[in-house]
C-alpha cells in the first residue's frame, strides 16, 4: 500500500525516537558515568552474539550524536546486511562517560530493529522462489511503527500501509457500520479519491462483492487453502489479492503456492525477539 520506508522519509522519527529515549534512560544525567574520570577516553568494540540481519545504524549514530557530539562511530556493516555470531558490528571511541552513557539506548534500537529485520528476513527466505510478497501490519512497538517498518523492509519483506491515513482498509464493523461492502467502497472513492481501497472478505460472496464494487486489494481473511485457490481464478487479476489470519512458517509456502499476490505477517513486527550483542572496551 506504501512505498517502502526509506531514511529521507524516518529522519524526524529517528530524532524523536532517540530523544525519548535518552529522556527515559538517562533523566538528569548518568551518575554511574560520573564514577569515571571526566577527561579519560577510550574506544569500544560492538558485536553480535548470533546471525543477524542487521537495521539501526541511523539510530545508533543519532544516539552518539545527541549523547556526545564528538563520539566517533567507525562501522563495519550497513543496514540490510547479514552478520555473523561474533562479529564486530561497529567500534566507537570517545570520552569515557559518554561511551557508558550511550552504549544501553544505542544496543536497544540495534538489538530491536535488528530482530525485527532479521525475522522479516527470514520469512522471506522460505518464499523467495516465489511472486509472493510479504506485508508487515500495523501490530509494532507503540513509538517505533516507522522504525519497525524500515527494518522490515532491510529484511526484504515489504511494508502495507503505515497508518489509519494513508490507505483505506474496510473491514467488518466498518462494512455493518456503512451498511454493505458496495457502499463503503463508494463512499471511499468519494472522500479520498486518491487513496488505495482495500476491503477485508470472510467468504467468496463477499469477495464477489468487493470486486464488483472495484476495489484495489481485497483481504482474504482466514481462507482455506481451495477457498484462496478459487479466489485466484475469480479474480483473475482485476484486484490484487492478500491473505490474511494466522500465517504460520508452516503454512506459509502452501498460502504462497495458492498464487495469491500478498501474505500478511503480524509476527514480522509483534514477535520480533531482540538480537543478542555485547559492547566492551577494547
Amino acid at each position: 500500500m506504501t512505498d517502502d520506508l526509506n531514511f529521507h522519509f524516518l529522519k524526524a522519527d529517528v530524532l524523536a525516537n532517540v530523544s525519548a529515549a535518552l529522556l527515559e534512560d538517562v533523566g538528569d544525567g548518568d551518575i554511574t558515568a560520573r564514577l569515571i574520570p571526566a577527561d579519560e577516553s577510550a574506544s569500544a568494540a560492538v558485536i553480535t552474539r548470533e546471525d543477524a540481519t542487521i537495521c539501526g545504524v541511523d539510530w545508533v549514530n543519532e544516539v552518539a550524536h545527541q549523547v556526545d557530539p564528538t563520539i566517533t562511530l567507525d562501522w563495519m556493516v550497513a543496514d540490510g546486511d547479514q552478520a555473523k555470531a561474533n562479529q564486530v558490528l561497529f567500534q566507537a571511541h570517545g570520552n569515557a562517560r559518554s561511551l557508558l552513557t550511550f552504549e544501553r539506548c544505542a544496543l536497544n534500537f540495534l538489538q530491536c530493529l535488528s530482530g525485527t529485520a532479521s525475522i522479516a528476513h527470514y520469512y522471506a527466505s522460505l518464499v523467495a522462489d516465489t511472486s509472493v510478497r510479504l506485508l508487515d501490519t500495523r501490530k509494532t512497538i507503540p513509538g517505533l511503527r516507522k522504525a519497525q517498518k524500515y527494518a522490515v523492509a532491510c529484511g526484504q519483506c515489504y511494508n502495507h500501509r503505515i497508518g489509519l491515513y494513508d490507505a483505506f482498509l474496510i473491514k467488518e464493523n466498518h462494512i455493518a457500520a456503512c451498511g454493505g461492502i458496495g457502499p463503503a467502497i463508494a463512499t471511499a472513492r468519494r472522500q479520498e479519491p486518491t487513496k488505495p481501497v482495500e476491503v477485508e472478505v470472510e467468504t467468496i460472496p463477499e469477495l464477489q462483492q468487493a470486486l464488483d464494487a472495484g476495489a484495489d486489494r481485497i483481504m482474504l481473511d482466514n481462507f482455506t487453502l481451495q477457498e484462496m485457490r478459487d479466489a485466484v481464478k475469480l479474480a483473475a487479476g482485476t484486484a490484487e489479492l492478500e491473505a490474511s489470519g494466522g500465517i504460520t512458517e508452516q503454512t506459509l509456502r502452501p498460502i504462497a503456492a495458492t498464487g495469491v499476490d500478498y501474505i500478511s505477517i503480524g509476527a514480522l513486527t509483534k514477535d520480533c525477539r531482540a538480537i543478542d550483542l555485547s559492547m566492551r572496551f577494547i
